[in-house]
């Protein structure tokens, strides 16, 4: 991993990070171009109280997730894209949300040689306030499938945020602890 001028590149994706930004409102960002697509996630805790949302737009080449999170412990966090579009058990931990979206049967890991799976992104950063602001890019998963695994299909998808960071090696999910948000992806 490496950091410059504000931006992670990890596995070959640049991630634009900002922990102590206040959550972003839909009207206070210009995304130019529209895309193709879109779809919006409201993040939901284990409690069920909102603690964020995230806008995913589909472009030519994968999907675009900009994540606004406000509410959560401080300190690093894994988040992927899960199977199942179901957050209705939050006192259980969301595994109504079944695993990671993976129709390639592939290795957990952005660092693992027979990985990553479709559902794994890079990891973010909750400051001490409980704020975070960050944008990941996926060629493995779109909206509608056009390109890599397929978000909005019958039985929908969700996000997941867990508790601790993706060490994005290690089966099934890097170590990154319980589910601690949950969100629908709704299109």
């Amino acid at each position: 991993m490496n950091i410059k001028d504000g931006f992670i590149v990890a596995a070959g994706l640049t991630l634009a990070m900002s922990a102590m930004v206040t959550p972003a409102r839909g009207d206070d960002h210009d995304h130019g171009e529209q895309s193709a697509a879109g779809a919006e996630v409201r993040f939901f805790d284990t409690n069920g109280e909102a603690v964020g949302h995230a806008t995913l737009s589909q472009g030519p080449n994968g999907l675009l997730i900009d994540l606004s999170i406000a509410g959560l412990s401080p300190g690093g966090k894994a988040i992927h894209l899960h199977q199942k579009g179901d957050c209705s058990d939050s006192a259980d931990g969301f595994v109504a949300s079944g695993g990671h979206i993976n129709p390639d049967g592939r290795s957990h890991g952005l660092m693992n040689a027979d990985g990553p799976d479709a559902g794994d992104l890079p990891n973010f950063f909750v400051g001490t306030a409980g704020q975070a602001r960050a944008q990941f890019f996926t060629s493995r998963a779109s909206l509608d499938g056009e390109i890599g695994a397929r978000l909005l299909d019958d039985d929908g998808a969700a996000m997941i945020i867990h508790e601790n960071v993706d060490d994005h090696r290690s089966q099934p999910i890097g170590g990154a602890g319980s589910r601690v948000a949950c969100g629908l992806i709704e299109g």
